[in-house]
């Protein structure tokens, strides 16, 4: 009798903004395999830089427990001032990853939301101070600062009670706002995602705050995940073959047509 398919333990967690950081991969294995974007190698010190094949934009990725892990960095444009977007180290990677794929699809859909606000507003999110959002349960926060004459950075963060504070995110004032849009329509996705640590990295296992759900999944399903993620991004960047142009000579005398 063959052996039984090998099976991992996976925790599926919502709200996904209290799921933990996830695995970095997610987002800088697409960046290069996918998108074309470079990365420096320097073993003897423990960050990840990767840039675009126009030399536009920078990603960091460098744990420091006092500044964000993640800085996303894009010069400036004739349209367009530099701007940036950084995210602390509990960020779900799915969010991040987001935001990236908006940033390297050359060709977004026309529908592609641009309101940061919108999916928020779909999801049931209610005022919070002057120009925000809050999610249901008051553990997620998205708020424009500055005034609405003069609007600033876009602020997301993420809290459990007053003080303690899980992940902060931060766009500049000119980052495109499809961007931010596409940041905050994954925050709001009511979708969970899985995480392999068994809740290790969660920021709580308060039941009345997170819901996991741990299921066995093949394990070769979760190993695949990422290579079907790389393969999904890369046909964005491959061009639709054009139909060949029927030539012009006299069809056979003795033959059907179909």
């Amino acid at each position: 009798m063959p052996p039984a398919p090998e099976t991992v333990e996976v925790d599926f967690t919502t709200p996904r903004h209290l799921a933990g950081g996830g695995d970095p991969a997610w987002i800088t294995v697409p960046l290069h395999r996918a998108c074309g974007w470079s990365y420096g190698d320097d073993p003897l010190m423990p960050r990840v830089l990767l840039s675009s094949p126009d030399q536009k934009a920078l990603l960091r990725l460098e744990p420091n427990p006092d500044d964000p892990w993640w800085t996303l960095r894009h010069a400036a444009e004739p349209n367009r001032p530099a701007w940036y977007a950084r995210f602390g180290a509990r960020t779900p990677v799915e969010l991040i990853a987001a935001v990236t794929d908006a940033l390297t699809d050359a060709a977004p859909a026309a529908d592609a939301p641009c309101d940061p606000y919108g999916a928020l507003h779909q999801a049931g999110w209610s005022p919070y101070g002057d120009n925000g959002l809050a999610s249901s349960d008051k553990t997620a926060y998205v708020e424009r600062l500055g005034t609405p004459a003069d609007p600033g950075a876009w602020s997301v963060t993420v809290t459990l009670g007053t003080h303690q504070k899980i992940w902060q995110a931060r766009f500049g004032a000119h980052t495109p706002p499809r961007l931010v849009a596409a940041f905050t329509a994954a925050l709001a996705d009511p979708k969970p995602v899985h995480r392999s640590n068994n809740g290790r990295h969660l920021p709580t296992l308060d039941p009345a705050v997170v819901t996991r759900q741990t299921t066995d999944v093949l394990a070769v399903y979760i190993a695949s995940a990422l290579e079907d993620r790389v393969h999904s991004l890369a046909a964005r960047h491959t061009p639709t073959p054009t139909a060949p142009v029927p030539s012009r000579q006299a069809p056979p005398r003795h033959g059907r047509s179909r």
